[in-house]
């Protein structure tokens, strides 16, 4: 029996656009950031998905929120284990900031962010948790950028294109391995 997983990135932020490091800082969606979670809710209203967990932070809330108003796919929980990681001081900061205080390096400065090996901790009590309270299920995660991406890495699934948001990247487990099967598409905007 398989799982699918549905990873989604919410949709665009104010500081998305602003090139600002979210992290667990509490934002909200753009008025582009929710008309790309009410597109791909249409385009997922024609799939078959059994429910929706949302990182509950507002921006992954009210992604979750529009899809499943578009769609029909209810909502079932909403889970602090998918939340952004926690970049710390750097919250609230873009490159040029962060660099010109820290260095070009300031990801290798300990400025109170999680580790990779807690995001993947985090992930791992997640799946764990789900895969045996829904097993066989099709269900959408909606979480954030860099959350996924350090999923992606933990499983050597990293890909050197950029995750956009609202992006749908599909992982299905069959026996003990995962498979990815779609990697942040995004044809709901076209």
């Amino acid at each position: 029996m398989s799982t699918t997983l549905g990873l989604i990135r919410h949709g665009r932020t104010e500081w998305n656009q602003l090139g600002k490091l979210q992290g667990q800082t509490d934002t909200d969606l753009t008025d582009e950031g929710r008309n790309q979670a009410q597109l791909l809710g249409l385009r997922l209203k024609n799939e078959a998905w059994d429910g929706i967990i949302s990182s509950d932070l507002s921006r992954a809330k009210e992604t979750a929120e529009i899809i499943s108003a578009q769609s029909g796919i209810p909502i079932v929980a909403f889970d602090a284990r998918i939340r952004e990681r926690s970049f710390g001081l750097a919250e609230g900061m873009t490159l040029q900031e962060r660099t010109a205080k820290w260095g070009a390096e300031w990801r290798k400065e300990d400025l109170g962010g999680e580790t990779d090996e807690q995001v993947w901790s985090r992930w791992v009590d997640f799946a764990e948790a789900w895969m045996g309270k829904a097993p066989g299920e099709k269900l959408l995660v909606i979480s954030h950028g860099g959350f996924i991406v350090q999923v992606l890495r933990g499983l050597s699934m990293e890909r050197e294109e950029f995750l956009q948001n609202s992006s749908l990247t599909i992982l299905q487990r069959a026996e003990a391995a995962w498979e990815l099967t779609l990697y942040n598409c995004l044809i709901h905007l076209n």
